[in-house]
């Protein structure tokens, strides 16, 4: 965060979304898998899940009042056997404070101080 300085560094925090396919999208996939190209079905899942991960993220360090998470992982992991075949994604982070930036102006200028 550019202009601002670390505060305080909180534990790490963890998300984690699992979901699965459907038969259908298992069926599409098959197909893209022999002839070549992108299978939709699979990335909008995928976006489907990121989105989920990190709006879970977004509160958990909203509710400690951080104001940011810095150093954000993720993984992605298949969870397949008995037929079945799911997609785990795993992320983790740091949260932070920071110092609060204060801007005024004085004299035409435009004056910058760090608080607490």
């Amino acid at each position: 965060m550019e202009g601002r300085e670390i505060s305080r560094c909180n534990d790490p925090i963890a998300a984690n979304v699992v979901i699965g396919t459907n038969i259908f999208s298992d069926i599409g996939a098959s197909y893209v898998d022999f002839f070549g190209g992108r299978s939709t079905s699979y990335e909008k899942k995928m976006q489907e899940m990121y989105k989920r991960v990190t709006e879970t993220l977004k509160q958990r360090a909203q509710a400690i009042r951080a104001d940011a998470i810095i150093g954000l992982s993720v993984d992605i992991d298949e969870i397949s056997g008995k037929g079945s075949q799911m997609f785990i994604l795993l992320s983790w982070g740091h949260q932070y404070i920071l110092k609060r930036l204060l801007v005024f102006q004085w004299r035409s200028r435009m004056i910058y101080w760090m608080a607490n």
